[in-house]
């Protein structure tokens, strides 16, 4: 329930329960033997009726006085919950299915992007992050048919029936859905919860984000120029992932509507146009309330549901947190290969960590925007229990890009192999043409972060570019720049997700939204982007030119001259290594060191700060942190700690690095002692190598 001043006002609330109940105002006069005017007056809010009054209405509405000072819900009986279908055009037209789910690829790597993407564009407290969750479902047996019957699957099925008979596209693929789930006898649910969001608010036809998802196509209402999408489309792709075009929905609103604000819950199906029982429907229906409303009578809105009937349709929620859980009923992956649960799961858990790495990325004191996690059940029973989606595993190269620019760790050129190097990149946003002609346009400072590829990236040499909420809109190969460089990642953040707020930023994210088409995966010439600004193609092209030009600046081949006689002032001060299998290459599965920053302290001590990427495992790590120098002909002398300590997710213990089987990356200082040192620090980097002491049970 919302606030006291969230919760309804009286004069509406009671008017919908006459509605409900089919009374007019002059019922209602005539059952309290006052005049029309009277009840006129509290519903338009002009009145309200004194004390003994209330308890006559409470009566004949058949409730109890507290619901009407409460009005957290509405009186009498709940009325009952059905579908709806549209019915035909009077103009026979006709829609053989909804042209916004072609408008991606039916597979779940889009899903999870496209709607992941809109629940970030919808954090509600900046100070915490968005809590995503997908759950896999497969019904079977009973469980399946208590889910059919809670969704009234007898009243879809003549119109199932009727749609699956088309020849078009649509209706061959409904027909496949009906076929698994006959032959079958099991049905996929995907469920998507997102947490710390604003909810789907708003009333249930006017202006709102209820309507713009539930009633309206190609309707974004988006609530600020961070957002990400901008085409209203990324929605459809919850239907598109649907062998039966069918979505349900259970809400819990950040902003009251008629009171409340736990469980308002609707389904929509989305079926080509049919004929059932001599009757031509249009296409959508919806699940729910039938409507009171004279000009909406008998189309099923949204309503508050109890606990059991939300655990019933499978769309319980696990805390009051606000956000919205999408139900995605017969779900399947287009892109094929993902056949069991197992295989969903890891499809899923990839698609993630590639379109969210940056999202899920936090800094020392820069918190993540988002977290996600999957898990996959059957009947109730865990497949696979929830796993939270880490990017370090896929892209730990990318994650240490960002980490570094967030916790001011950058530096100019590249000296070292743990080190990410940032250079502005200059974007010079143009006015828009509604401006006029004497208006300026904005110079805009986008940061591309550059560093070394990891051993294990899958693809490289590469930059990443992105905006807003840290969305990753495209990845480009840069140009003209030479042979013999050293694979890398680089990263350009443009707009917002430089961290700046200025109106120049403002702007870049504006252009720069309306130069991507309706997957948001490119930066390119669009018919909004043309009809907004002048000259957008050449700004495209210079701003590309400019972060290849930045790039070249960094990891460009530069000729040394064989007479130079002056110190190495590329020499790697600070090397990363680790444990090294059999093969050379480094050990897959073991933990790495992911970043090591250093310096010689004035005692003539190395002072180390070592990050580590952490694979998963069962047992707890026991490991080793040896530190040697680094000198240029024999053998590596190791050195001694003087002292080592833990900064984040670990412990030290008897010189011992211990860290949790949960834990991802973990943290540790460490200073050489100066007596075990062979020659002055200054004259010598610093290997850090991390072993594994031995296994120990968690």
């Amino acid at each position: 329930m919302g606030s006291v001043e969230d919760i309804e006002d009286f004069g509406v609330w009671l008017g919908r329960q006459l509605r409900r109940n089919g009374m007019s105002q002059a019922d209602l006069a005539q059952e309290l033997k006052l005049t029309r005017a009277a009840v006129s007056a509290w519903v338009t809010g002009r009145a309200r009726p004194r004390a003994e009054v209330l308890v006559k209405i409470a009566e004949i509405l058949e409730t109890d006085v507290a619901t009407l000072i409460t009005r957290d819900s509405d009186a009498g009986s709940d009325r009952p919950i059905g579908w709806y279908h549209r019915a035909a055009h009077q103009d026979g037209g006709r829609e053989y299915g909804n042209a916004a789910v072609f408008a991606f690829d039916a597979n779940l790597a889009v899903l999870a992007r496209e709607v992941t993407q809109n629940s970030l564009d919808e954090r509600l407290d900046p100070e915490r992050p968005v809590r995503v969750r997908f759950t896999l479902h497969e019904l079977t047996g009973e469980h399946l048919h208590s889910f059919l019957s809670a969704l009234k699957w007898d009243q879809l099925e003549p119109h199932y029936a009727a749609a699956a008979q088309s020849r078009h596209k649509v209706g061959r693929a409904l027909a496949e859905g009906l076929r698994a789930l006959r032959d079958d006898s099991s049905l996929l649910l995907l469920r998507v919860d997102d947490y710390n969001a604003s909810g789907l608010t708003g009333p249930e036809y006017g202006d709102g984000r209820y309507a713009a998802v539930v009633r309206r196509q190609l309707d974004s209402h988006k609530s600020n120029d961070r957002a990400g999408g901008s085409y209203g489309l990324g929605k459809a792709t919850l239907w598109a992932a649907s062998r039966l075009g069918l979505v349900l929905i259970n809400s819990t609103l950040s902003e009251a509507h008629e009171g409340r604000t736990v469980r308002r819950v609707v389904g929509r199906l989305d079926l080509p146009w049919r004929e059932v029982d001599g009757v031509a429907y249009a296409g959508p229906a919806w699940l729910g309330e039938p409507d009171t409303e004279k000009e909406h009578e008998g189309v099923s809105r949204s309503w508050w549901a109890d606990e059991r009937v939300v655990a019933d349709l499978r769309l319980d929620r696990d805390s009051d947190d606000p956000g919205t859980s999408f139900l995605v009923v017969g779900a399947h992956d287009a892109a094929g290969g993902n056949n069991t649960l197992e295989d969903l799961h890891a499809a899923l858990s990839r698609a993630l960590s590639d379109n969210f790495w940056a999202a899920m990325t936090s800094g020392r004191s820069t918190s993540a925007v988002l977290e996600a996690s999957v898990r996959a059940l059957r009947n109730g029973e865990f497949v696979v229990p929830e796993q939270r989606v880490d990017p370090l595993g896929r892209h730990p190269a990318l994650v240490h890009a960002l980490r570094a620019y967030l916790d001011g760790e950058t530096v100019e050129e590249l000296t070292g192999s743990g080190q990410v190097a940032a250079k502005d990149v200059a974007f010079a946003v143009p006015p828009l043409r509604a401006a006029g002609r004497g208006a300026e346009g904005y110079d805009h400072r986008a940061v591309l972060l550059v560093t070394p590829a990891a051993d294990n990236d899958e693809r490289h040499s590469r930059i990443i570019c992105m905006r807003g909420t840290r969305m990753s809109v495209t990845a480009r190969a840069p140009r003209s720049l030479g042979a013999g460089v050293d694979p890398f990642q680089a990263v350009l953040l443009a707009g917002f997700a430089t961290g700046d707020d200025g109106l120049a930023t403002h702007a870049a994210e504006a252009f720069l939204r309306a130069a991507e088409p309706p997957e948001h995966d490119r930066w390119g010439t669009t018919e909004e982007l043309t009809a907004a600004y002048a000259n957008a193609p050449r700004r495209l092209t210079e701003f590309n030119a400019a972060m290849d030009a930045a790039l070249r600046g960094v990891v460009g081949r530069r000729a040394v001259g064989q007479d130079s006689t002056g110190p190495e002032v590329l020499r790697k001060l600070l090397r990363i290594d680790a444990p090294v299998a059999a093969s050379g290459r480094r050990g897959l599965g073991h933990p790495l060191v992911d970043r090591v920053v250093g310096k010689v302290d004035g005692d003539g001590a190395w002072t180390l700060d070592v990050t580590l990427t952490v694979p998963q495992r069962d047992g707890r790590w026991e490991l080793l942190p040896v530190v040697k120098f680094d000198v240029r002909s024999g053998g590596r002398p190791s050195l001694e700690w003087a002292e080592l300590s833990p900064r984040e997710n670990c412990q030290v213990v008897d010189g011992r690095l211990l860290v949790d089987p949960d834990v991802r990356s973990a943290r540790f200082a460490g200073v050489t002692a100066v007596r075990s040192h062979p020659v002055a620090a200054a004259m010598a980097g610093v290997i850090v190598d991390i072993q594994q002491a031995r296994e120990t049970s968690a």
